[in-house]
């Protein structure tokens, strides 16, 4: 019998399917995938924003991982936003238990709006129990600020030397997510932290409004992309590839009143 190459994600759904466990089920499944979920909070949410939250209490969300683990099993584990210090303990807690090498953790902490989503004692435990048993993180620029003490980052040319030091801080590889700044071209910076190289993922700004569950959908590919076996930069360079020409489908839609998606299955049109 053929057997797939999985991928568990580990976040808060979306209502309105643009992010969250919908961007990831989507873009797990468009890179080749099974995809398999735990969901963490369920949002009232649309393209315009978030209208309310409710949090999935801690032995469901682990339950659910653990249910999944348990049978079907997975190559790969991609983790979104971890709303409390109680859920990223517990998460870490059960992942534990279960030998996966390849997950990505989307350190979610900072919405569109610049609005903190989780306490700092989250973002510690994040950083502290969490972050020790992935092999990559993918923080935007507002993100790795956080987890770096406060340093602003403002230029492109300090994005390699801070993505080695979340790096040598954290003890995992790192995608420094270039779309914060404000150049044309993005060089998203990828630190391979097994090996000590450097990699500069270069891509021209697409300007469209559907930007809205990108950093999901880039997370999620590069998960799919370590299930299928790649090493870490060509899983790296494959998921950039993959969003830029999401973005770029993408922008030809209309998806709701404000920030639509990505075009998650562009492949297939």
């Amino acid at each position: 019998m053929k057997t797939y190459q999985r991928v568990l994600t580990i976040a808060g759904s979306d209502s309105g399917g643009g992010a969250g466990i919908q961007a990831d089920i989507k873009t797990i499944s468009a890179c080749g995938c099974y995809a398999a979920s735990a969901v963490t909070a369920v949002t009232v949410q649309n393209t315009v924003g978030v209208q309310a939250v409710f949090p999935v209490e801690v032995p469901i969300i682990t339950g659910q991982i653990r249910a999944v683990l348990d049978d079907i099993g997975t190559d790969a584990i991609k983790i979104g936003m971890l709303h409390s210090q109680e859920v990223v303990r517990a998460v870490a807690e059960t992942l534990r238990r279960y030998e996966v090498r390849n997950i990505v953790l989307d350190p979610v902490m900072v919405a569109t709006s610049g609005h903190r989503l989780i306490e700092q004692d989250a973002v510690d435990a994040l950083a502290q129990v969490l972050a020790p048993i992935a092999r990559v993180i993918t923080p935007n620029i507002p993100e790795a600020e956080i987890l770096l003490g406060g340093k602003e980052l403002t230029h492109q040319d300090q994005l390699p030397d801070a993505a080695e030091q979340l790096a040598q801080q954290m003890g995992v590889s790192v995608l420094l997510k270039a779309g914060h700044l404000t150049e044309d071209e993005l060089v998203d910076i990828f630190y391979d932290h097994e090996t000590g190289k450097l990699y500069h993922l270069p891509s021209v700004r697409i300007h469209t409004a559907n930007t809205h569950g990108t950093g999901c959908t880039l997370s999620s590919a590069f998960a799919a992309m370590l299930a299928k076996d790649m090493p870490l930069p060509q899983a790296a360079a494959s998921a950039k590839d993959y969003i830029n020409q999401a973005i770029i489908a993408g922008a030809a839609y209309q998806i709701g009143k404000g920030h639509g998606p990505v075009d998650h299955f562009f492949r297939f049109r």
